[in-house]
């Protein structure tokens, strides 16, 4: 009995001292793996695959979110137990490196170092700053800049390639606190702006080219910069004041200090050999991005391509090795990592699973008031980023299910597919949510918190509803938008 009592003390005493050792932070993050594997073992319609890649998806994001772990080493861990859960094989890990989205930021950050190298992002730099040396009027330049980009670069992720060196130069002028809040700042208006143009986002092609094979409508180029300037205008505004309450630091100085030898990038009329050079360069990839549906290859590929021309011997505007250390390796294993989390629950059938679910209880809303299925089609693709990480991935799964759902209860299509294409706009609660915001996540030079993203977007997303709805019942309605 002795013998009984005091081998059960010991283990009393044993998991009292574990406990002891472990941090609060530390057992808050095992009870919500705990409830995430209890919640996922009773969802019977998953299979084995389905389940493993389910719970590491959810557990990457707790990781990011919750600890100072390298993302990277979060990634590559949770897909290499994928693996060794016999869930999927090991070119899940090897083929990750082979995704679009690697070589696109390959690509970007040789681009973006010949900008810095050829003279050209101090040049762009000098000129945000001439007009004045207040920080508020800065960020506000940064913002137009940004917004304007959006009519003629079709790619978030080209736009943010572009921005990275004239960010990294114009941060040099900030505090360490102020240039993790520029690191965040330029993404998430690079995405809002996003809405302004039909060729904003690949999604809005692909959601438009559905809308016309299925039910015979289309939304043309000015119909959609009349619906889409004044919305994305009014957005990326309260966007910039959010993040500026919210995180902006109070203590910082209102005015940024000038060197006096500033004064001749200022007063410089002509652009030197490099710098015409890398703007020559620039304007033809534009005009590549741009022309994709002509000569068929991806953006990754012509960005690639880029990189090429400006590393070329004796000819290039940066050498071979010069372009390989300017790449954030770090990064970009972390980004395929994070994109294979995300795909393997398209390949294992999570997402349609999830959509399944979802469209089962919007069918129960046929009937309902025009104001709650507006609503219900905005918190459903508002949030879809949460669980479906690539962007044009949310348009080839949601779209034709929502196209369904407008026929099935008698609503206008059109409106539906722009509402929806609007709503996936929406990427800012995680890095992994958009290629944007992955650039510029843990680059090193200019970076930001992850919980900084999710502290933003828990005040952010609900607030863009809300704009969308307020839209929606007033602007868009007066000016021909209608689901009824």
């Amino acid at each position: 009995m002795n013998t009984r009592l005091s081998k059960y003390e010991n283990k009393s005493s044993l998991v009292g001292w574990l406990l002891h050792q472990l941090s609060t932070k530390t057992l808050a993050i095992i009870s919500i793996h705990v409830l995430f594997l209890s919640i996922i073992t009773s969802i019977n319609v998953l299979d084995y695959s389905a389940k493993i890649a389910l719970f590491a998806f959810l557990s990457a994001m707790t990781f990011w979110i919750s600890t100072k772990i390298p993302a990277g080493f979060i990634a590559v861990a949770l897909i290499a137990f994928i693996v060794l859960m016999n869930a999927q094989g090991s070119d899940l890990l090897y083929g990750s490196l082979s995704e679009e989205v690697v070589w696109l930021m390959v690509g970007s950050f040789i681009i973006g170092e010949a900008v810095k190298k050829s003279g050209l992002a101090e040049r762009l730099s000098a000129m945000i700053l001439r007009k004045s040396v207040e920080k508020n009027k800065i960020l506000s330049s940064i913002t137009a800049v940004l917004f304007a980009s959006a009519f003629f670069i079709p790619s978030t992720s080209g736009r943010a390639a572009l921005a990275m060196p004239i960010m990294k130069q114009l941060s040099e002028k900030f505090s360490p606190k102020e240039k993790s809040i520029l690191a965040i700042l330029a993404p998430v208006i690079i995405l809002m702006s996003t809405s302004a143009t039909l060729i904003g986002a690949g999604s809005h092609l692909i959601g438009i080219g559905l809308l016309e094979t299925t039910a015979g409508e289309s939304i043309s180029y000015t119909k959609w910069l009349i619906w889409g300037v004044p919305f994305a205008i009014g957005v990326t505004l309260i966007t910039c004041i959010i993040i500026k309450w919210m995180i902006w630091p109070k203590d910082g100085k209102e005015e940024i200090e000038m060197e006096e030898t500033e004064t001749s990038i200022y007063k410089a009329q002509q652009l030197n050999g490099k710098e015409k050079k890398t703007l020559a360069l620039i304007c033809i990839l534009i005009a590549g991005w741009m022309t994709e549906s002509i000569h068929g290859y991806d953006i990754a590929f012509i960005t690639m391509l880029g990189a090429i021309l400006v590393m070329l011997p004796n000819y290039g505007i940066v050498s071979w090795k010069q372009g390989m250390k300017s790449v954030s390796w770090n990064l970009i294993i972390f980004v395929a990592a994070a994109t294979a989390l995300g795909k393997v629950l398209v390949d294992t059938g999570v997402v349609k699973w999830m959509e399944t679910e979802m469209f089962a209880v919007l069918n129960m809303f046929a009937g309902a008031p025009e104001w709650l299925i507006v609503t219900i089609i905005l918190v459903i693709t508002v949030t879809s980023h949460l669980y479906i990480t690539s962007h044009t991935t949310r348009a080839v799964v949601f779209i034709p299910s929502l196209l369904l759902f407008s026929k099935t209860i008698g609503i206008d299509s059109q409106t539906v597919v722009f509402l929806s294409l609007i709503g996936m706009n929406y990427c800012v609660t995680f890095p992994v949510s958009s290629k944007a915001l992955l650039l510029f996540y843990e680059e090193g030079t200019i970076s930001y918190d992850a919980r900084h993203l999710v502290k933003i977007s828990i005040v952010l997303m609900p607030v863009y509803i809300l704009t969308m709805l307020l839209f929606y019942f007033t602007y868009w309605k007066w000016t021909g938008m209608h689901l009824n």
